[in-house]
């Protein structure tokens, strides 16, 4: 047989064929159509939101921001302000969501503070399986909440009702993250105490905060210590300032107190790097638990509950005699969904063991 008559199976192939080429594939697609995140800040008005976000990411998000006063906060409802800022930094394009929650913890009455935020949570939730369900699926834009900062009042001796009860309502939810707030107020020794004393309230009241996957046994040694220390470091003692302070000869930023310099991206003086190093290296990881965990368990509640009341309005129209045909028809398309209801609870157990392992 000729060299041309040759089947694929027997011809053999040399050392290098070329795939491993695929990840500057993916990298150099995901850097052209850029890269959608939504954060959301929660916690109770002068503890250092806004600023620390815009310290996070070098933008002012909030430039016509009007503070309330006393009076004003008492009479203020919980509404949600998301701001978008497009971020490019060496040609890799961020699309930037921050959601904010101003009025949240301010009333005298804060038991309803979560019912908006939990709403609005639930929309996007909606809008996207909406959008995922409709004809034109290409360019859908993804506005469900990856991450949620919620910040803890360093004044405080541990967490207060509010927080737990908002964070428990949450945590099925959304990726919770932890932060104590102007944590230059505290001494290192009040600082590892806070931390512990709140990580003891949140494993007491079940709440599940997100947790850092555990790296691979082929991971680099320097990523491994990164991730340790980033769990170590949980809850995040931050301080942020967009102020810019001269210490030394060099530029810093920082806040100026008559003792000296707290330097925000100091390791040794907060976490602020830390929490902006985990926010950035786990990106795609808290994207992901957002879509398989968090979302999926949504969208299976909603399948469910459509469903239900799918088999009620049957057994209403077979009270009411409506022919065999469009019964069976119904009953058909009530055993697809059930079915596939079953095999996404099926997946979303398989995943949340995961996770449950990965803490």
């Amino acid at each position: 047989m000729s060299d041309s008559g040759k089947s694929f199976s027997n011809v053999e192939t040399s050392g290098y064929v070329g795939f491993a080429n695929l990840p500057n594939q993916v990298h150099r697609k995901s850097v052209k159509k850029g890269f959608e995140f939504t954060l959301m800040v929660v916690g109770e008005s002068g503890l250092g939101k806004s600023t620390l976000v815009n310290s996070l990411f070098l933008s002012d998000l909030y430039p016509e921001r009007v503070i309330p006063n006393a009076v004003e906060k008492q009479n203020m409802t919980v509404k949600l302000d998301a701001s978008t800022v497009e971020i490019e930094e060496r040609g890799v394009k961020l699309r930037l969501t921050v959601v904010d929650t101003p009025g949240f913890g301010d009333a005298i009455d804060n038991s309803d503070s979560f019912s908006a935020i939990l709403e609005y949570i639930d929309e996007q939730y909606e809008r996207f399986l909406r959008d995922e369900s409709g004809l034109n699926r290409r360019n859908i834009v993804d506005n469900r909440i990856h991450c949620c900062f919620y910040f803890i009042s360093p004044f405080g001796h541990g967490l207060k009702p509010l927080d737990i009860e908002f964070m428990k309502k949450l945590h099925c939810k959304v990726n919770i993250v932890p932060v104590i707030a102007k944590a230059d107020v505290l001494t290192k020794k009040e600082i590892q105490r806070l931390k512990c004393r709140i990580l003891q309230e949140i494993e007491d009241n079940g709440i599940k905060i997100y947790p850092l996957p555990d790296c691979d046994s082929d991971e680099d040694e320097d990523y491994k210590e990164q991730v340790r220390q980033l769990k170590e470091a949980v809850p995040f003692a931050v301080c942020g300032s967009t102020t810019l302070l001269e210490v030394k000869g060099r530029k810093v930023r920082g806040r100026l107190y008559p003792w000296g310099v707290v330097e925000v991206e100091n390791p040794d003086h907060c976490d602020f790097i830390k929490l902006r190093t985990m926010l950035i290296t786990h990106m795609q990881d808290l994207q992901e638990v957002t879509q398989e965990v968090h979302y999926e368990n949504y969208r299976s509640e909603r399948l469910a509950k459509s469903v239900r009341k799918n088999t009620n309005s049957v057994i209403k129209e077979e009270n009411g005699s409506v022919p065999g045909e469009v019964l069976s028809e119904k009953d058909r398309i009530l055993r697809e969904k059930e079915e596939e209801i079953r095999r996404m609870q099926e997946k979303l157990a398989q995943m949340q063991a995961k996770f449950q392992a990965q803490k």
